[in-house]
């Protein structure tokens, strides 16, 4: 079990427990497994602000588990709208371009900074 600071003196004796921050002992598969869980943890922090994980409206384990998965969809859902209102800016400063090649567009600009930064 992969567990933060705040889990010391646990009593645990039949499963590992391996306390973030402390290096010693550990095998290169555990040290991915820790790189692994501090990628997760910002997700977490997210998906609690955003999703409203904090407080489960459905009752039981069931309950839990099923507000969990769905609390996960919707964040996924945000950040692939995310992803396709970028695109969709792009296309239409695409299309602005094309339609008024005199003007100068946000990505011209970019692609000057590019050429001189060079």
């Amino acid at each position: 079990a992969v567990v933060d600071r705040g889990y010391r003196g646990h009593g645990v004796s039949e499963t590992k427990v391996l306390i973030s921050g402390t290096r010693c002992g550990l095998t290169p598969k555990l040290k991915a497994l820790l790189r692994r869980r501090s990628a997760i943890e910002p997700e977490i922090g997210h998906m609690k602000a955003d999703g409203r994980l904090s407080r489960c409206p459905l009752k039981g384990t069931f309950g839990d588990a099923i507000f969990a998965v769905l609390c996960g969809c919707g964040h996924n859902i945000r950040k692939i709208l995310a992803h396709l209102r970028a695109l969709l800016a792009f296309i239409l400063v695409a299309i602005y371009a094309a339609i008024l090649p005199g003007i100068r567009t946000p990505t011209d600009n970019f692609a000057n900074r590019q050429r001189y930064s060079a």
